[in-house]
């Protein structure tokens, strides 16, 4: 099997450029592979044995990349936008964080994004913060996603108000929202109870929900007369936010969490 490429595929692919800038710094002698001065874009190379020089910083490949996000509240979970900052931006600015026997080699530690095709796998509401995916890895996005197939996804919130005593109860077996819709069974754990005196208060929860309808946690605490003021992914399937990142901060997976996403 051919695992060439074309030279100007490879370098806009590693977001060096388009094609035609490609092509025009090849022209211009900005391109060196395994030494040599390369003037033609569509010179074949093959990623992984081949070495690329672009304006003397070497260009590696990357077919997939895969980054844990801890999205900060204000961000929207967009690939572009032209009112807000989004994920992607956040994590193209800074490099990503690593951590002691995190398994990712030295050599890359100080390594950013190289993909120019990376989006957010899901969406967090732009006041929502927490785990979020950033990958360009399409078929583990639908795997994750898809409807048919259920992950759950754990939220911490705060919310306002009193919950009814049967709460659990009502969403365990399927809550339905406003509008009419019907949601399937959820998990829900109170952290942070309120005292029998209290008429209202702020609770914390951990919510566990298998789908992912729109603004769905927030519309599951209004329907039994709760308002959300604080929302936070913590899981998503078998991958769990790293606590150490702050918000804005992100890391790229380890080995282990992406052999778990495999059996998603």
């Amino acid at each position: 099997m051919d695992k060439s490429m074309r030279l100007d595929r490879f370098l806009a692919d590693m977001a060096v450029g388009t094609r035609s800038q490609v092509k025009e710094m090849a022209r211009q002698g900005r391109i060196q592979v395994n030494g040599a001065t390369v003037k033609k874009a569509d010179t074949r190379i093959e990623p992984g044995r081949d070495v690329v020089f672009c304006d003397g910083q070497r260009i590696d490949y990357a077919k997939n990349e895969y980054y844990m996000l801890n999205k900060p509240q204000g961000v929207v979970s967009a690939t572009e936008d032209n009112l807000h900052e989004t994920v992607l931006d956040v994590i193209r600015k800074n490099p990503p964080r690593t951590f002691e026997g995190d398994g990712i080699e030295e050599g890359q530690r100080a390594r950013g994004p190289r993909r120019k095709d990376l989006f957010p796998v899901g969406r967090l509401d732009i006041d929502t913060q927490g785990l979020l995916l950033i990958t360009n890895d399409g078929d583990l996005a639908h795997r994750l996603l898809s409807p048919k197939r259920h992950v759950d996804k754990t939220y911490f919130a705060k919310v306002e108000g009193r919950l009814p005593e049967d709460v659990k109860e009502r969403f365990w077996n399927g809550i339905t929202l406003s509008d009419g819709a019907g949601l399937m069974p959820a998990k829900l754990e109170i952290v942070t109870p309120l005292e029998k005196e209290e008429p209202r208060g702020i609770q914390e929860v951990l919510l566990t929900i298998g789908e992912g309808k729109f603004h769905q946690v927030k519309r599951m605490f209004e329907a039994v007369g709760c308002r959300v003021v604080f929302l936070k992914r913590l899981s998503m399937g078998s991958l769990k936010l790293d606590e150490r990142l702050k918000p804005g901060e992100y890391r790229e997976l380890t080995k282990e969490e992406l052999a778990m996403l495999e059996h998603v």
